[in-house]
Order: structure tokens, then sequence, then C-alpha cells
């Protein structure tokens, strides 16, 4: 997504990149406060299903709109989506949104809040792992330590888990390590497409084929009548769907245009940190020091994995 700008004058200096830092903050606490308004949804019986078609069916209006303006501006310009191209964006629909959502929310039955934004914050070392298997990228000495020391944060977490909270903790853990896993297929994928469609038009289509393949799933599984529920149901559906969906999202876009992809993958780390104290606070779930120094460690490899190569210069 580009943006022009006017030179800077001397009485008029440019802006700070201060408010693009600000802004991905926000989108990474957003994006992690899912896991909380989940957990509280969880309280009305309602299954990981449901509460995926409740966030789309609140969400999709916008995407939908979206997707149809950029479509619009497209056609204007004769930019029209191959084949091929359809295909993928229907594959990364269903891997990145549909097939990555139904796993966390899943997990989220199980595990804690914060170790399951631990989990899912190995995606970049996760997307490494793609690149050298799919695309026979390299991965170097450094970025291999730098994972070693994120899985034995990890580890440490996970242990101290399983001995406050019990058995189940491992079938929550492998879910959300599922949608990990193909969240970051997602990414792998979408690297060269992202640059030919643009990532507003990408994030757009892929939502509608995620939605599509919710409510597809939904019906076959539930009758319609299940999403009737109770007024709070909705109210939280509705946070959810704005303010843990459609908003980070945009506020996502709107950093990387101020700072650059580096640095908002960088303030990332704001998820899983704020994702201790949410859930100690609002949901009470127990924080040791354990848990903190095997967050601080999965924290500090995947800032490593996240550097720029020294060899070459940052994009």
């Amino acid at each position: 997504m580009s943006t022009s700008a006017l030179p800077a004058s001397p009485a008029h200096p440019a802006p700070a990149p201060l408010a693009g830092y600000a802004i991905a903050g926000a989108a990474a606490i957003l994006f992690s406060a899912k896991a909380i308004l989940a957990k509280f949804l969880y309280r009305y019986g309602i299954d990981a299903i449901t509460l995926m078609a409740l966030r789309m069916l609140m969400s999709v209006p916008v995407f939908a709109t979206v997707a149809v303006l950029e479509t619009r501006r497209a056609s204007a310009r004769g930019d029209r989506l191959t084949l091929r191209e359809r295909l993928q964006v229907v594959l990364l629909g269903l891997t990145g949104y549909w097939f990555a959502s139904y796993l966390d929310f899943l997990g989220l039955q199980y595990v804690t809040a914060s170790l399951e934004r631990l989990i899912l914050f190995l995606g970049p070392t996760l997307v490494l792992v793609f690149g050298l298997v799919l695309f026979g990228r390299t991965v170097t000495r450094r970025q291999w330590r730098a994972m070693a020391v994120c899985y034995l944060g990890l580890v440490l977490v996970f242990l101290e888990n399983l001995r406050l909270t019990g058995p189940h903790l491992v079938l929550g853990s492998a879910l959300v390590f599922g949608a990990a896993i193909s969240y970051a297929f997602y990414l792998a994928l979408s690297g060269e497409l992202v640059r030919r469609v643009g990532s507003l038009r990408l994030v757009a289509y892929a939502m509608c084929v995620s939605t599509a393949a919710t409510l597809v799933q939904f019906g076959a599984t539930r009758p319609w009548s299940a999403l009737v529920q109770p007024m709070p149901v909705y109210g939280l559906s509705g946070l959810n769907a704005v303010f843990c969906t459609v908003l980070p999202v945009f506020a996502t876009m709107v950093a990387i245009s101020r700072v650059g992809a580096g640095p908002v993958a960088q303030i990332g780390v704001l998820g899983p940190v704020s994702l201790v104290f949410l859930g100690w606070w609002l949901l009470g779930e127990p924080v040791t020091l354990l848990q903190l120094a095997g967050t601080a460690i999965v924290l500090a490899g995947v800032w490593i994995v996240t550097q720029p190569d020294a060899k070459r210069p940052a994009c």
C-alpha cells in the first residue's frame, strides 16, 4: 500500500514515526485481545464454530466493501486476477484465516490466553522453516540458534502451565500450534501474491473466502438457530469483530506504511506481553516467575529471528 508524501519544509518538519509505532503496538494488543474475548464467550456455552461464525458475519461487511472497491480500482487499471491467482487467494483464505482461526479457537478452550499468544508468536520461526522446505531459502546459523532459544522458552512456559492447569493443556497447545503452522504457511505463500495483488486487496479477498468457509462449516455441523444467542454474546462478538479483527488488520497496514514491516513485526512483541497481564487481570490466569522467564526467552528469540541479515541491507 503506497502513500504519497509532500517534501517537508523547514517550518514544518516531517512527522516522527512515533505515531506509526503507537498504531503498530495498538494493533498487536488488539489482535491478542481476541483470546480474552473468546474466553468470556465460552462462559456462555457457545462452541468454537459458533464463535467464528458470529465473528465473521459481523466483520465481513467491511472486508466485502473493501474487496468491491479494490476490485473496481483494479479493473479500471485493467488488472485482473488470473485463474491461478484466484486459486491462490482461495487457498490462502482457507489456510490463513479459516483453518488457522478454527484451530486457534478450539485450542483456547484448553489453554490460557497468554500461552495461546506465545505459541502463535512462534510464527516467524515457522515461516523460516517453510521458506527452507518449500522454496530452498537459506536459514542462517544465527536464525537456527534463535529458533532453539524460542522453543526452549516455550518448553519452560508449557511445563509450568502443565503443572498449574492439567493434562488438557497438551491437546490445547497442539491445536494452537497447528493454527500457528497454518498461518505461517499462509505467510510463506503470500509474499509473491501480495506484491502482485496488494496487501489490502489480498486481505479483503482472503477474509471473504474465510467467511464463506466458516459459514459452510457452520451450516454443515450446526442448526442455523444456534446463531440465536443471549445479548451479551452478540456484544462480545461485535467487539471481537470490530476491535480484534477489522481495526487491527487495517491498523497494521497503516503502521507498515509509516514505519515498515520490520519494526511492525518487532513491535508485535507487545501482543504476548499484554496477554500475560490481561489474562491475569481479567481472567484470573496464574502468572509465575518461570512463566515470565520463559516468555522473555521466547520473545528474545523471536526478536533475533526477525532482525535483518547483517550481510544484506534491510528493505
